[in-house]
């Protein structure tokens, strides 16, 4: 019977795998053919690569948290300074001409993409070898992953951190917490994650992970020179009161923050393309619905407090991730963290295999077109020519926060289910002589 259950499991994730690649596939000959990528990767073809550069400017230039008004630590400035040419980097350097200029930043992106993907391999690898190979290629090679090598975001980076601060692959206690820190200091809200762990009453290595965070960050900041936590939380607050102006701006978000936003404003008729009655239904519904999903993932992270011994970590930190998604929001890339802490899940239960599936569906390259708005002129990166461009309205902004959401909701349910059971079976261990007799044998 296991060995069904497991050939199952292996046949729906190799299936759903070889859809992620399929779309991989479909994505380059949509470049081959149109000189840009489709959606859900971002609708400014030129801006490919963008995070990393604009970083790489201004971590040689003044004025990173005051004229720019960065929200990144020192650390992301710090680090991507050493890289590459700094001829490339002149005050009124433009993007298309610091990318031609500054071809290390492109083989560095190339590389650390590399190695997370061969890190993401070993993990898995070591978790169960007989799925590392499909959730290697849902993590690595996914949506999430492959918006943040199309940004060039530093959230590769963080990932790296991640992967082996909080992965099986370090045993030092020391240089995991090292990894955290480094984590922190790219992505400030990473943060989350190693408070999560005292849920699980490991005080020393919160500890430990928070003290590394804390020196990385002043050592950054007396070599940057820029970055004080009062720079980078105004920075923050600032960022928080950006608006979705454009239906546009929602293609690849991962809430539906942003569509609601888009809905109030008015910004965009999206009555005329769903209908008024499911506009004024959603601008009521959505915001309960992100309070449930927050009180229920809160309520989880109740029970793994009360019973940690019943949750591993990758647990206790993916409800910590889902939290932090729910309340903030952010771009498809955020999902690398959740769908990993998800992938180390074990193939059980209809709660989990859901959870596992979702983070197969998210990892699909691809949308499907229910609109198209008129022709625009753009700029292409890739063929380095102009070109008229009808984006297209897409289903996934409509249905991935859903999935997201459902997903949240099966691990939730999954904790709860599992502190249900656990509560039961000591009630009536309690309730009965003998089976506490078997029970302390």
């Amino acid at each position: 019977m296991q060995q069904r259950i497991s050939f199952s499991r292996s046949r729906v994730e190799i299936c759903l795998a070889a859809i992620v690649l399929g779309g991989i596939a479909y994505a380059a000959s949509h470049v081959f053919l149109y000189g840009f990528l489709p959606p859900p990767f971002f609708y400014l073809p030129a801006d490919t690569f963008a995070d990393w550069f604009n970083v790489a400017y201004w971590s040689r230039h003044p004025g990173t948290h005051d004229s720019w008004r960065s929200i990144y630590p020192p650390l992301s400035f710090s680090f991507i300074s050493r890289l590459g040419f700094d001829q490339c980097y002149p005050t009124n350097a433009h993007l298309p001409d610091i990318r031609s200029c500054d071809w290390p930043g492109l083989v560095m992106l190339g590389i650390i993409f590399l190695a997370n993907t061969i890190l993401t391999w070993k993990v898995f690898r070591k978790i169960d070898p007989s799925t590392a190979p499909m959730r290697t290629i849902c993590l690595a090679l996914g949506m999430p992953m492959l918006t943040a090598l199309e940004r060039g975001n530093l959230i590769l980076v963080a990932y790296t951190c991640v992967l082996l601060g909080f992965g099986p692959l370090i045993a030092s206690a020391r240089l995991r917490w090292v990894f955290a820190g480094l984590a922190v200091n790219l992505k400030v809200y990473l943060v989350g994650i190693i408070v999560a762990l005292l849920l699980k009453r490991r005080w020393l290595w919160v500890e430990g992970a928070l003290i590394a965070s804390t020196l990385i960050y002043l050592i950054t900041l007396a070599d940057f020179g820029s970055g004080t936590p009062m720079e980078v939380a105004r920075n923050v607050l600032g960022f928080s009161d950006n608006k979705a102006s454009r239906i546009l701006d929602v293609r690849n978000s991962l809430n539906y923050g942003p569509l609601l936003e888009v809905l109030e404003t008015g910004s965009f008729p999206l009555a005329l393309l769903i209908g008024s009655a499911w506009a004024d239904f959603l601008i009521l519904t959505l915001p309960v619905l992100k309070l449930g999903t927050q009180l229920l993932i809160v309520a989880a992270a109740v029970a793994t407090y009360v019973r940690p011994e019943l949750y591993s970590p990758h647990r206790v930190l993916a409800l910590a991730m889902m939290l932090v998604l729910q309340t903030i929001g952010g771009p498809l890339y955020i999902m690398v963290f959740i769908v990993f802490f998800v992938l180390m899940e074990r193939w059980r239960g209809p709660a989990l295999i859901w959870a596992i599936t979702a983070c197969y569906l998210l990892a699909f390259p691809f949308d499907f077109a229910l609109s198209y708005l008129p022709p625009e002129t753009r700029d292409l990166y890739f063929v380095e020519t102009t070109a008229f461009i009808s984006h297209p309205i897409t289903a996934g902004p409509f249905i991935r926060p859903l999935i997201v959401m459902s997903m949240m909701w099966a691990i939730s349910f999954a904790t709860l289910n599992d502190f249900r059971i656990a509560f039961f079976a000591r009630s009536s261990i309690a309730g009965n002589p003998r089976a506490q007799a078997v029970a302390k044998t």
